[in-house]
């Protein structure tokens, strides 16, 4: 798991500036500056909001474990499968983007 992402994540949901939820995130990825997925999204909708994503220039994260998880690590009682950060640098997110391509090829 990323300490970036980590660190980013609790920043952002202390300044309230992260979209959570697939419907919400598929609503706004126009306002999004990283978009975050769990290894729970259906596999048509994953797929939509990477298209969408795609069109809009936005890079996105596959995030290494479940729902659950992601969940948790907002420090929350339920699952969140998606969200997007609608504010973050991009020193920020080029780290993260690096960060998780590393974990994801070991």
């Amino acid at each position: 798991m990323s300490k970036i992402l980590e660190k980013a994540l609790k920043d952002a949901l202390k300044e309230d500036k992260v979209t959570m939820g697939t419907k919400q995130v598929l609503s706004s990825v126009k306002n999004s500056k990283l978009i975050v997925l769990s290894q729970s999204v259906k596999k048509d909708m994953f797929e939509k909001i990477q298209s969408d994503a795609e069109k809009e220039k936005i890079p996105f994260v596959k995030f290494q474990g479940t729902s659950v998880a992601l969940g948790k690590l907002c420090g929350l009682q339920f699952r969140i499968s998606t969200l997007s950060f609608t504010s973050l640098t991009d020193a920020n997110i080029k780290s993260i983007l690096k960060d998780t391509t590393v974990e994801e090829s070991t």
